[in-house]
């Protein structure tokens, strides 16, 4: 059942630890589904040009200091990087007050690993990815035993406006969530940009490729959807024997293509896990 988000956040003050992308993202849809106003939501981000950019858009107030950030807040979103994370849990260990929930979005931060370290049980893990800042994102989230049905309730209101919110019964899903749908968009991205490059090729201008294939893997989406087929059963009903797609479907089959992108997810899996027990090898996570 969705919750009455108007209900569950009239008067309810949320504050953001981390102004970055998801972190702008998530006050932006909040504000655009008028569900909560301006005056309660408010930031707490170290870089002074990210700060003056979500002012100046949203007109959040944002503030560098996290503590202050959090005073009086019923939810605490905590939206930074994974290699960032180990300075905020410093900065704000023994200073969440016991109402408050905490709701991070941190890839492989367990819940374990932040309630240790922030001193802190009432703890929601979600992961969340990139389409939630036009409202269609995909949600997945568990909360920790400590979070009561009206923390769950808030969670809940404050997810929603991002697109489908799914609450999962184990906190194992999260990693998957990461590797699945959080990191999802960018094997998509990949797809359009060999697509388009594609098409380029042919003769196309880059423009009318574009166009072609947002439109293509849009209606793509849209039909699988509404027709409630499996997606074998949709590629069957376009596969003439002997035809075009035919013929695209055997190079892509012998180029492993379903096992490039199986391992693919693996690997997210395998690094979201890394990054839950603060290993940081390999580079930056994106998520």
């Amino acid at each position: 059942m969705r919750t009455d988000r108007h209900a569950v956040l009239h008067n309810k003050r949320i504050a953001l630890i981390g102004c970055g992308v998801m972190g702008e993202a998530i006050a932006s849809a909040l504000l655009r589904t008028e569900v909560v106003g301006v005056h309660q939501l408010t930031g707490g981000e170290p870089n002074p040009r990210r700060r003056s950019e979500v002012q100046t858009r949203l007109g959040l107030p944002l503030t560098a200091d996290n503590r202050e950030a959090i005073q009086g807040a019923d939810l605490v979103v905590l939206s930074v990087k994974p290699q960032s994370l180990d300075a905020v849990i410093r900065e704000l260990a023994g200073h969440l007050a016991p109402k408050q929930v905490l709701l991070s979005i941190v890839a492989g931060a367990t819940i374990e690993r932040l309630s240790q370290g922030f001193q802190h049980p009432t703890i929601v893990r979600a992961m969340p990815n990139t389409p939630a800042q036009i409202g269609y994102g995909a949600t997945v989230w568990y909360p920790s035993p400590a979070v009561d049905e009206g923390g769950q309730a808030l969670v809940e209101a404050v997810l929603e406006p991002l697109g489908l919110a799914i609450r999962v019964d184990s906190e194992d899903a999260l990693d998957m969530a990461t590797a699945l749908s959080g990191t999802g968009p960018a094997y998509v991205f990949l797809i359009m940009e060999a697509l388009i490059d594609a098409g380029v090729h042919l003769g196309f201008s880059r423009t009318v490729a574009e166009q072609l294939v947002h439109q293509t893997l849009l209606g793509s989406v849209v039909f699988a959807r509404e027709s409630g087929r499996h997606p074998a059963e949709l590629r069957n009903m376009v596969t003439t024997p002997g035809g075009t797609s035919a013929a695209a479907l055997y190079e892509m089959e012998r180029g492993g293509l379903r096992t490039v992108i199986a391992r693919a997810v693996w690997a997210a899996y395998r690094r979201a896990q890394e990054l839950g027990h603060g290993r940081r090898n390999g580079g930056p996570d994106d998520v």
